[in-house]
């Protein structure tokens, strides 16, 4: 704990806030159409963000105080796509145990050593190419925002590259305290629909079924493995960070199977939002920016205790604010990731087809682009060094 409070800084907290922020309004929704595909009502649906709060925030906290690294969690986005659709024909017993088969399947992939085994063939560059290609879409969106809110996000940049020369640790929270000073003067800040309210845990006695088995777990895995902790590693990677990954990907299997009954269909490690908790902006130290994942931990752990409530304060900020943010703070990971990525004249152009297909957003067979685009840059590498 003495170390703790001899690492934190305002940096970090503000990254662990931006991390929450970019990681809650960007998804949300998403995962409250799952939970209202599969049956949930209004009180589930409240569980279903608590339990994933709770998950998110312990696993954060405990893995990243266990490494004295940033560990990002998150919950499986590309996974609550697929249960849209996937859980149509599944009551809410089945989908609930198909949470737990599939989270069983992660902790034995994890536990055993065999996703760690074959992540480790992933290239530095093809790793920092992949990582470019994810962050790349907040980059181009930050900027983007300029085109409904140009005060906004001028005023956020030029505070950001002003305090970047002057002090570099506060560039992102000064952004910050920019945008909401503009959003507050434009009357954009919708604070009066923000009611403090306490997550109700709902328990659901999970069943199976040859249809939950097929339709849903075995792909929930799947596309939790492939599209999230995938990238979640290659970001740890690209940001020079060596840890075990075994007990990482394990231990977010356990939380799922603890709290699958009460809602958390797929807890995995973080890809984007971590990159927020491991870059410079949350500290020019690196090995004191795992305090930016711990911040992130409590915000989730917030998150689980207020569900509605942190669901409304998020939600009265102006969509262009959180672009923005996420943007600005992603710019030096996204720089850095370029030029990794670039750096070996032998793996530059299989990097570079890593990061244009991962930075195209095409999805085939219902796993996102950041697979495919380890898949090409693997292909490419291959035949480059066939022919040379």
């Amino acid at each position: 704990m003495r170390s703790l409070i001899r690492d934190a800084s305002l940096s970090a907290l503000v990254a662990g806030f931006v991390t929450v922020l970019v990681g809650f309004t960007s998804s949300a929704v998403i995962v409250f159409q799952a939970a209202e595909a599969a049956g949930a009502g209004p009180r589930e649906i409240g569980s279903w963000m608590g339990a994933l709060g709770l998950g998110m925030g312990l696993t954060c906290i405990l893995l990243s105080l266990r490494y004295r690294v940033p560990v990002v969690t998150a919950w499986s986005t590309p996974g609550a796509a697929m249960l849209i659709t996937a859980v149509s024909g599944v009551s809410l017993a089945e989908a609930t145990g198909a949470f737990l088969l599939s989270a069983l399947l992660i902790c034995i992939s994890g536990f055993s050593g065999l996703f760690e085994r074959t992540i480790n063939r992933i290239p530095i560059a093809l790793a920092s190419g992949l990582l470019a290609g994810v962050l790349l879409r907040f980059g181009l969106q930050a900027f983007g925002a300029m085109g409904t809110r140009p005060w906004m996000v001028l005023s956020m940049l030029a505070s950001y590259l002003a305090l970047r020369r002057l002090r570099p640790r506060y560039a992102v929270p000064g952004a910050l305290v920019v945008g909401l000073m503009v959003a507050w003067f434009d009357g954009a800040l919708g604070l009066s629909v923000v009611s403090l309210s306490l997550t109700e845990p709902v328990f659901t006695m999970p069943s199976l079924s040859l249809h939950a088995v097929f339709g849903v777990a075995l792909p929930l895995f799947v596309v939790t493995m492939a599209s999230q902790n995938v990238p979640g590693v290659a970001v740890i990677r690209a940001s020079g960070y060596q840890l075990p990954i075994s007990p990482l990907i394990g231990w977010t299997g356990v939380a799922t199977m603890l709290l699958a009954p009460f809602g958390a269909y797929a807890l995995n490690l973080a890809a984007i939002t971590a990159a927020i908790c491991m870059g410079r902006e949350a500290h020019e130290d690196p090995a004191r920016r795992y305090v930016a994942a711990v911040a992130a931990g409590g915000f989730y752990l917030l998150i689980g205790l207020f569900g509605a409530t942190v669901g409304s304060l998020f939600a009265a900020f102006p969509k262009e604010l959180v672009l923005a943010i996420a943007g600005i703070a992603l710019l030096g990971t996204i720089g850095n990731g370029l030029a990794t990525a670039m750096a070996n004249e032998r793996e530059r152009e299989p990097a570079l087809i890593t990061f244009l297909v991962t930075a195209s957003g095409v999805s085939l067979l219902g796993i996102g682009s950041a697979f495919w685009g380890l898949v090409a840059g693997a292909i490419a590498l291959r035949m480059v060094a066939r022919i040379r």
